[in-house]
């Protein structure tokens, strides 16, 4: 069999098992409740696997290694940013959240300040997100499955839909979650079990650096400042500020807190996800290391990102380093499927109850939202023209920091946040952050320091739209919700005092 038959029996056998993994979530669901957050009924071990296979995308799974493989040391700030983030989402957000007892970020931001008009905001803010995720997943899907089975760009995409639709569509949050437990540590194989051989070869050559080979172009390689040019500083800063604040406002991460039975059991599950994040971000560094040595065309070429596909048949010739390709084309399609998994999820409960709850309802409504989260996104990643999966993912982080992360924080910890400046805040930093986005994806940036700013722009719209927030927010103090008293309880307060008191209903 050739190497794009062992692909095509590796991605086979992902889907299969996949679609078979999800219909044993099926028979589980069948409220609106086991749809949105199954039940809330998700023990922290299983939630923290699934949270870290919708986490780790093919950001994750293809591109740190491309970027380490291109640019050296100083893209290791994206898997330490990415997985700080948790820490940062442990401390400040976590518990509160899960308390807050929302389905959605647009149901926390209501019951918060008491607002139809935050709640609406929040929704569109929401949906672009994961749409700004879910494109480069479809993308990526559709370029990666035609790089190692020799189809059209678009059939990978076409299909992680199809799939992610049907799971979506008939086990909605129960089915996903055992999903995407199944595909962390699917993901986490098919990067370990192929380095250990690669690994072994490289010692087999006397563990030469790429220095020692001339594929290093000077000490740039080695640099722990990312970006080029006068400006190092401040785009790593601003890589670490998107990072370690994006993270709390992606709709997919923080929909699966709300499936914890508790605060406490939302704590325990974060935990999990940091070791199991830093497990795994161990991994495709190396991949980049050794691509260095044993694939540096791909840097020529652009190729970059499919450093991990190709290096295990470079290094090991014959059968074996094909099956060990097609492995890593499994995981890399698991990582595809998982993360818009848990995008669509996300963007079909915002969908259905802020724009299809009326006129269908419950389960019906959810479904149709679903469709609309995944078609769209879909359609706009056939019609563009590729981006870097890791890229894009960056700057959906840059947005998501710069809008739900300043709401997130002040309304867990400031009582004195109002409706208004919420919605100030969220416009001028998501306004801000996405006309960067825009133009960086446009390639419409300048030179110098106004392209520094707009390639990383977190580093002042975050700070700005904090500052806007609390500024409109003093500025409006008379608008502070009625029950901010109440609101806060039920968020800081453990579940038990709650029920004593009164706060919660037995």
């Amino acid at each position: 069999m050739s190497a794009a038959g062992y692909s095509i029996v590796a991605v086979t056998a992902v889907v299969v098992a996949t679609l078979a993994v999800g219909a044993y979530g099926w028979r589980f669901s069948r409220t609106t409740s086991d749809f949105f957050v199954a039940s809330r009924t998700v023990r922290p071990g299983l939630n923290a696997s699934a949270i870290g296979g919708e986490y780790l995308s093919a950001a994750s799974f293809l591109g740190v290694a491309g970027l380490v493989l291109a640019f050296g040391t100083e893209m290791l700030w994206y898997p330490v940013g990415w997985t700080a983030g948790y820490l940062v989402l442990l401390v400040l957000v976590a518990a509160p959240l899960r308390r807050s007892g929302a389905y959605t970020l647009p149901d926390f931001a209501e019951s918060r300040l008491e607002s139809r008009a935050v709640r609406r905001l929040s929704a569109l803010l929401v949906v672009a997100i994961g749409w700004l995720y879910l494109m480069p997943q479809f993308q990526g899907a559709g370029l990666a499955l035609a790089a190692t089975t020799g189809t059209g760009p678009w059939l990978g995409g076409v299909l992680v839909a199809t799939v992610v639709l049907v799971n979506v569509l008939f086990g909605g949050m129960r089915s996903i979650t055992f999903v995407q437990a199944f595909q962390y540590w699917l993901k986490l194989t098919a990067l370990l079990f192929p380095l250990l051989f690669m690994v072994t070869i490289w010692l087999g050559d006397g563990g030469v650096s790429p220095a020692s080979t001339g594929t290093t172009p000077g000490d740039s390689w080695e640099s722990p400042l990312a970006g080029t040019g006068d400006h190092q500083l401040y785009t790593t800063y601003s890589i670490i500020l998107a990072t370690f604040l994006g993270t709390m406002g992606l709709p997919h991460v923080v929909v699966r807190f709300y499936t914890n039975p508790d605060g406490a059991a939302a704590r325990r599950t974060t935990l999990f996800v940091l070791a199991l994040l830093g497990l795994f971000y161990l991994l495709p560094p190396v991949y980049g290391g050794l691509g260095r040595l044993y694939a540096p065309d791909l840097i020529a070429s652009g190729d970059t990102e499919s450093v991990v596909l190709e290096l295990p048949s470079r290094m090991l010739a014959g059968t074996l380093g094909e099956l060990l390709s097609a492995l890593t084309t499994a995981g890399a399609f698991a990582a595809f499927l998982s993360t818009s998994s848990g995008l669509t999820v996300a963007v079909a409960g915002v969908i259905s109850q802020d724009g299809l709850g009326r006129r269908l309802g419950g389960v019906r409504a959810f479904q149709a939202g679903a469709v609309v989260a995944v078609l769209v996104p879909l359609g706009l990643a056939l019609l563009a023209e590729g981006v870097g999966v890791a890229q894009a993912v960056g700057l959906a982080f840059a947005f998501a920091a710069s809008t739900f992360c300043p709401l997130l924080v002040l309304g867990i910890w400031w009582r004195r946040l109002t409706d208004a400046g919420a919605i100030a805040g969220m416009l001028v930093g998501g306004g801000c952050a996405g006309a960067a986005v825009i133009a960086t994806l446009l390639g419409m940036a300048p030179t110098g320091w106004p392209g520094a700013l707009l390639a990383q722009p977190a580093a002042w719209t975050v700070p700005l739209a904090f500052l806007t927030m609390v500024g409109v927010s003093l500025a409006t103090s008379r608008r502070v919700p009625r029950h901010t008293a109440r609101t806060m309880v039920r968020l800081h307060a453990p579940e038990a005092v709650q029920l004593d008191r009164g706060v919660l209903p037995r």
